[in-house]
């Protein structure tokens, strides 16, 4: 026993501890170092990194929002408003705003042809009035119960062709795209696809053309005026067919069966 606590020294058991407070201080290191490198991590990885964190810390009031982003009920541009206030007209009657300008709810199960009645509002921006003088939010919009692509032709403006002839048998027609115009008001979609027959014109007018067929006809003016080249120069070296031809030009021309040769028609 003797021997034990002679080998057992008091300085041994302070150097134990002075190496064990160091241990531990170095772990305390190593896990603080370890931390902050996983938080910059995934700091660096989130999608918010170079900006502002939505949140900041505030121990007794909780969360504050500090982030740029404004909130869904206030990020409406002041420049979609301008759109509308620019192209519909303010202070005037609310039934005689486009239709671009009010939102209806429309029904379908209106009777066809018969005069309907809806609910319109105006856009957000547009300010309109009733025949009271009132401005109003909510009115009754009364329409013909039909959709855009039954409408009268004169109330809308469809797409052109030029690259469909229009003196041919049987008449030929092209898919052009339809836009009904702002003041009419209709059931639908108010932009449509409709086959229309070849209708544009190049320019030529069909009392010039028979002039220069009674005229000028045996030299070939009729059809230089109309772009055939071939046929004009085939009626001058004859002399217009020693008359025949030209007699002929007269009257397909004059039925209007010989048209310009871009395939167009007649001013």
């Amino acid at each position: 026993m003797a021997t034990v606590c002679q080998l057992w020294r008091p300085d041994r058991g302070r150097w134990l501890k002075v190496y064990g407070i160091v241990v531990v201080l170095f772990m305390d290191l190593v896990s603080q170092c370890a931390n902050g490198m996983f938080i910059g991590t995934a700091y660096l990885s989130s999608p918010s990194f170079g900006q502002e964190p939505p949140f900041t810390r505030d121990a007794q009031h909780g969360a504050v929002i500090t982030s740029p982003v404004v909130p869904a009920a206030a990020s409406v541009s002041p420049a979609d408003e301008e759109v509308y206030t620019s192209t519909c007209p303010s202070g005037g009657l609310c039934s005689r705003l486009p239709a671009e300008c009010i939102n209806c709810n429309y029904q379908h199960n209106c009777t066809y042809g018969k005069a309907a009645s809806f609910t319109c509002k105006p856009k957000k921006g547009v300010h309109c009035v009733g025949h009271s003088g009132q401005q109003q939010t909510n009115f009754t919009l009364s329409i013909t119960c039909q959709f855009c692509w039954q409408l009268d032709p004169s109330q809308y403006r469809c797409s052109n062709a030029t690259n469909c002839m229009t003196v041919s048998c049987p008449r030929k027609r092209y898919n052009a795209t339809c836009d009904v115009l702002d003041h009419v008001h209709c059931l639908g979609k108010r932009r449509f696809l409709k086959r229309l027959y070849c209708n544009w014109t190049g320019g030529y007018k069909w009392s010039t053309a028979l002039a220069l067929s009674i005229t000028l006809g045996g030299f070939g003016a009729d059809r230089f005026y109309l772009g055939q080249w071939r046929e004009g120069l085939g009626k001058l070296f004859s002399f217009g067919g020693l008359g025949i031809w030209t007699l002929i030009d007269v009257l397909l021309i004059g039925v209007g069966y010989v048209g310009p040769a871009d395939g167009s028609l007649f001013i």
